[in-house]
């Protein structure tokens, strides 16, 4: 793993130096959260990921951006900044999603494991020594109730200790058009005191269920739509229809042809510029699984499969539990959240109309990649890699709305000299 070297720095930052906003993404995974922000008109300077396949991924999707693959915690944040040739306070925005759920202000380091929680204080150094006008967290609805609100109160309380005003809320993925019953919580900071009017409001409807704690400090921190009638949300098939038709254990050709031309304006924004369909395979179901599968329709689940046919620790389970394992998804509905597999077993990652599991691409469909953002690695680690992003529509709804917010501060700031 490679840090990143000041000439190599210092060419990306003046290659960016056209974008409006500009931003460091730490703890950037493959890259949903930088991809998003690109799109709402920000540019990576630099972003920071250990994981060898995801920081190849990045790499290979950001290649203006430096990527420094070495642990955060042994890295000099000073030499980043000296090294990108940006002064302190000229940063636009911090960006990531450091693990946060170990955090307490005072609390001392216990094991490894509490040491990879205490990962926010490398981001909070990063924040210290660029300031930027900004900053942007993301994390898990279960933050909110971890440690009775603790450490969320923590956050935000060092967070102001450090010069930023900020606020929470949790979104829920279908109302900014990402096509899963996906939920995020988001934490942005504003420099100086000026009061937070940078979360996205709903541009979808959609139907939610809330299963986790939605309040903080005695108020709804859940962004749910306004009175304003919106449109529908869009469905798993709105999102995969139209490519390639795929049988199981299909392979095929490394890039292949669309299925139909596209069908709808999502379907449009995700094929813009694409040449065609990459990381499209479908793995291999054994069997046993084709034939649970011969069982299940659509909006269905392992109750749908002969009691011979199931799993032996499923046999005796009742049948109102794990209702979306083994789930063929509705076409007219939302997907599952994608997870770090496709794996039948662990949700509704069936194909609606074709028997097998939702391939890389069609999991990046529903994550909200475009077609010509490509994954690397084996294809386990590409499945991982789309399930633990950020959406990048989601990201770029946050993205636009805190762009609004830090054009509305330099217009105050012209007016004030």
């Amino acid at each position: 793993m490679r840090g990143i070297t000041s000439k190599e720095a210092k060419t990306k930052e003046k290659a960016n130096k056209r974008s409006a906003f500009t931003v460091i993404d730490l703890f950037a995974g493959a890259g949903g959260l930088s991809e998003g922000l690109r799109e709402a008109g920000f540019r990576a300077l630099y972003a920071n990921e250990i994981v060898r396949s995801y920081s190849e991924t990045y790499t290979l999707n950001h290649p203006e951006t430096a990527i420094d693959q070495r642990d955060i915690r042994t890295v000099d944040a000073k030499a980043i900044r000296e090294q990108l040739g940006i002064e302190r306070g000229e940063l636009d925005l911090i960006a990531g999603g450091p693990p946060c759920q170990g955090f307490s202000i005072n609390a001392p380091v216990r094991s490894n494991e509490d040491a990879r929680n205490h990962l926010f204080r490398d981001y909070l150094r990063f924040v210290d020594e660029f300031y930027p006008r900004a900053v942007l967290i993301e994390n898990v609805p279960g933050l909110v109730s971890f440690e009775g609100g603790m450490t969320l109160q923590a956050i935000l309380t060092e967070l102001g200790n450090h010069g930023y005003q900020s606020d929470v809320r949790i979104l829920y993925a279908p109302h900014y058009g990402v096509p899963q019953t996906r939920w995020r919580t988001i934490i942005i900071g504003l420099r100086g005191g000026q009061e937070v009017h940078a979360f996205p409001e709903p541009a979808y409807e959609a139907p939610i269920r809330v299963n986790f704690t939605s309040s903080f400090d005695g108020r709804n921190i859940v962004a749910l739509p306004g009175e304003v009638e919106l449109p529908r949300f869009i469905s798993v098939k709105d999102a995969i229809d139209d490519l390639p038709e795929l049988i199981n254990g299909e392979a095929g050709a490394e890039i292949k042809h669309y299925r139909t031309t596209p069908q709808n304006n999502f379907q449009k924004a995700m094929r813009a510029s694409s040449k065609g369909v990459v990381n499209h395979e479908a793995a291999r179901l054994s069997k046993i699984n084709m034939d649970r599968l011969s069982h299940i329709p659509h909006g269905g689940n392992w109750t749908d499969i002969p009691v011979g046919l199931l799993p032996k620790g499923m046999q005796r389970a009742r049948r109102s539990d794990h209702t979306k394992r083994y789930g063929r998804v509705n076409p007219d509905g939302l997907a599952s959240t994608i997870l770090t597999k496709c794996d039948p077993h662990w949700g509704a990652y069936f194909h609606y109309s074709q028997d097998r599991t939702f391939t890389v691409r069609e999991a990046a469909r529903i994550q909200t990649f475009p077609d010509t953002f490509q994954f690397t690695g084996s294809r386990a680690e590409q499945y991982e890699q789309v399930g633990n992003a950020v959406p990048p529509l989601l990201a770029a709804e946050i993205g636009r709305s805190l762009a609004a917010a830090l054009e509305a501060d330099q217009k105050d700031l012209k007016k004030v000299v």
